[in-house]
Formats: structure tokens, sequence, C-alpha cells
């Protein structure tokens, strides 16, 4: 398997990625991760550190005739989100990444592929251990928990890193050339409630919604894709309005940066309803099925009698929690008013929590706009303080403001277009790169992002197109020879 990925071109980058992929590394449990690169920039006798947060920083110096370039610092992030169909047996914690091609497309099985961000990572590896290849001193700059926190690019001391130039390779389209993106905040609210004993006149039902593409909460958040846990608030929703539906339990979603995939219930209804209760449940099925079948073909919702619950939300917890969760906000709250196209502010309702009295809902808030990101946050609290809920914002992080006026951008540019024979696309992003966090201890570093394709990032769809790494591979040798002189 890895020897199939280890024969792609260009093999020095997919060499390391595959080894790279053998080792876990989920976001906050990077500990063997760490340790393997450490080793590996020992092994090739590179000055190698892991400073007070664990990113590790390897540096290299100038091949001849280059030492008198500025300092490159290339940087990406170690950990990748772990996501995996219900289906799918797999250990993140203990196993590699199962890899396949599929055309012109490594993929996973069943599982994310981890090219957010291992490619990058590969890719500077691969100039770490080379022989023949033209560069500047570079210092690598591997960070942590770029998924979970950006706690490693905040953990990140000014004056470690010596470089004037950054290259981020985070970004996952290979025409575009990065120069901004979206800051973020994590909204959580949560509150305890009674439970009842469930009468002896309910039964139960588990209702189960799954076959969504999920994906990047970011990049994709546009895209109209379904959200698990909107779609199965409506279904409760529905269900308590016609029959008196009462929730036991809620398992919706998972990580913050994902947009959800699956979303289970177990619920109690009156006996005497049964009949109707699954008619009204299979329309409302189809109905949504109706709306979402072009961007959802694979969506799958499901209602199954169950063992009767032996206790249940108070009613009007219940009332409260389902009408705050319709009414607050999910995907797209406003597109930028300066660049065409650009979703200015979002909010992703990633998690969503009901069991044994505790309600915890779990949202990723972003905004390219400061202002914006907090007056989003601020409804989202007030939408959920008015049902009774404490609302906590943390993980808070900035945006990263467009310079148009960079010499790097100038640079790229100007390269992508005699490599290509076409104008590369410059845009801010709406996903979250450390970029803006850095500049905070680094203000006069000149940053830029690029990268190669990768479609349905932090999500097991995750897929890496193989043409376009050798497109981009193509593209990071010529920067390298083209870095301008201090």
């Amino acid at each position: 398997m890895s020897t199939e990925i280890k024969q792609l071109q260009p093999q020095e980058l997919w060499a390391k990625f595959a080894d790279l992929n053998a080792v876990p590394r989920a976001s906050k449990k990077e500990e063997r991760v760490i340790a393997f690169m450490k080793d590996f920039g020992k092994r090739l006798g590179l000055e190698t550190i892991e400073d007070a947060v664990g990113n590790v920083i390897i540096r290299k110096p100038a091949t001849k005739g280059m030492e008198n370039r500025t300092t490159v610092v290339m940087q990406s992030h170690l950990d990748m989100v772990h996501q995996k169909n219900n289906d799918t047996v797999f250990d993140f914690d203990t196993q590699g990444i199962e890899m396949y091609v599929d055309g012109d497309w490594v993929r996973a099985r069943g599982t994310t592929l981890g090219a957010d961000n291992g490619l990058g990572v590969a890719t500077i590896m691969a100039i770490l251990e080379s022989t023949d290849i033209a560069h500047p001193a570079i210092e690598a700059l591997f960070t942590i928990d770029e998924e979970t926190g950006m706690t490693g690019a905040m953990g990140l001391e000014g004056g470690i890193l010596k470089g004037g130039i950054l290259l981020n390779l985070d970004t996952e389209e290979d025409d575009e050339i990065g120069v901004g993106c979206a800051g973020g905040i994590d909204v959580t609210a949560t509150r305890e409630y009674a439970e009842e004993e469930t009468p002896e006149f309910k039964i139960g039902y588990t209702i189960k919604v799954k076959g969504l593409q999920g994906g990047h909460s970011g990049m994709q958040i546009h895209e109209g894709l379904g959200n698990a846990n909107k779609i199965m608030n409506r279904l409760l929703f529905d269900g308590f309005e016609k029959f008196g539906l009462r929730i036991s339990e809620i398992d919706g979603g998972g990580l913050r940066n994902a947009i959800p995939r699956e979303s289970k219930a177990i619920v109690a209804i009156d006996s005497v309803r049964e009949e109707a209760f699954v008619l009204e449940m299979q329309s409302q099925f189809e109905t949504i099925r109706l709306e979402l079948k072009t961007m959802e073909p694979e969506l799958d919702i499901s209602v199954s009698p169950c063992n009767t619950p032996e206790k249940i939300m108070d009613l009007g917890v219940q009332e409260g929690f389902t009408r705050a969760l319709y009414a607050a906000c999910d995907g797209v709250y406003r597109m930028s008013a300066d660049i065409p196209g650009l979703v200015e502010t979002s909010n992703n309702i990633a998690r969503v929590t009901v069991k044994n009295g505790s309600i915890s809902i779990a949202c990723l808030t972003r905004s390219s706009v400061e202002s914006s990101k907090m007056d989003l946050a601020n409804t989202l609290r007030a939408t959920f303080e008015l049902t009774g809920c404490e609302v906590e914002f943390s993980g808070d992080y900035p945006g990263w403001t467009p310079n148009m006026e960079s010499p790097i951008l100038k640079v790229l540019t100007s390269l992508y277009k005699e490599i290509n024979g076409e104008e590369a696309h410059v845009a801010a992003c709406h996903a979250g790169l450390e970029c803006g966090i850095l500049g905070q201890n680094y203000p006069n570093m000149d940053m830029i992002s690029f990268g190669p394709n990768i479609k349905g990032a932090h999500s097991p769809d995750e897929r890496a197109q193989i043409s376009s790494v050798q497109k981009y591979w193509k593209f990071v040798l010529e920067i390298l020879k083209h870095i301008p002189e201090n």
C-alpha cells in the first residue's frame, strides 16, 4: 500500500508523505509525530529544536551560491483531523493511514487522508533531505495543534525564527496564492437539566442521520452541504410539534472544523401514535432528501424501534433547546463586501450532545473581520442564553490581513504565470491559517500561502490530486531558486 504511494512522482515527496502517514498524529496527541520529526532532523545532521509548546524547528544552510539570499521559513502543521465513517473499523491512536491510488487521486480507506497538512510537511522534509535542490538557508517550522486551537502558532515565541520570508504550505487549490485568511472563535453552550421518568405509555425509537459528505467548515461552508445536527433538530422539532416526541439522548457531529456528517437520537413517543409518527418521519425524510439531493445524494435518514429509554429531557428545556438550535446560525452569515466570492463570516454547529442531564453545543465561528466575528459569536451567545445555557468563548485567534504589496507575492505571481502560462488566483480564504497568529510575534515577516489540490479535507472523502502535486512541486522548486537577496 505505502509502496504504491512511494512510486508516485515526485517520489521524494510522496515517500515522505507515506512515512509521515504511518505515524498517528491527532491534534493534541502529537507526541509521536514530534519525536518522528526530531529524529528526522537529527538523522540528517541538521540543527533541530523543540520549543516550549512542542513545535519543531529544523535549520538547513543554503546550498552553494545561495548564501546571500533571504532566509526562508517553510511552515506546515504536524497534526491532522481524525475522522472516519461509522462503519470503518480503525484506531487512529495505533494505526497508520491506509492509502490507495484512485486514478489521479490518492485517498484513504474510510478515514481522512492527512494531506491537510501532511503534503506540506512532506514537501519540507523532501527539501531538507535533498542534496541537489538549490535553496537559500531554510528554517523548517513544523507547528502542532493547528486543527483544534492553533496553540502551536500561538505559543511560538518571538525571536526564535530568523527568516524574513514565510512560505505556508497549507492552501488547497493549486492555482491559488493565499494572502489572507479568517480568524476564528469557539462558541460552546452548555446547561444541566432535570431528567424525567419516561411514562409507561411511551415507546422508544432511534433516529439516525448519516451519509452526508461533511467537509471543511471554512473552505466548504458556502457549498450548501448538509449539517447533520441541523437536520436532526428539524426532525426532532417536527416530531414534538406533531406527536409530542420527547428527547432522551443526542450524539451528533464531531470536531469543530468539520461539517457534521452524522447524528443519532434516542426518543420516546406515545405508543398509540406510533404508526402516524413513522409515516410523518418518512415524509420528512423524503422532503429533506429532495432539498439536498444535488449536494448530498448519499444522505440516509432512518427511524427504528428501540428499547424505551428510562429517562427523557424536561419538557420546558426540550422546547427551548430545539428552538435555540433551529434559530442558531449555521453556514454563511455574511459575504465579503470587498473581495468578490469570499465568505466573510460563518458558523458551524459542529457538535451536539444530550445525555444524563447535560446539554453541550459546540460551534466554530469564523470571520476575516474581527468585529463581524464577535457580532456573530454574540448572536449565538444570545440565542443559547435565552434557553438557559451558559455560553463560553475560547480558542480566539486572529485573521491574516492581506498585503497586496508583498514582495514575495510579486515573486510568486510572476513565477506562476511563467511556469503555467496563466495568472494565479490571488485570494484570501475562509479557512484559518497560522499566518495571522505568527505575524503577531513576527510582524515584519513577508508571508504567503500555497499548496496542491486537496478536496474533501476534514472528511473521509479527503483526497489529493497526483497531477496537482507534480505541478505544485515544480512551483516550490522554482520559488526556492528565486528567493530575493538579503
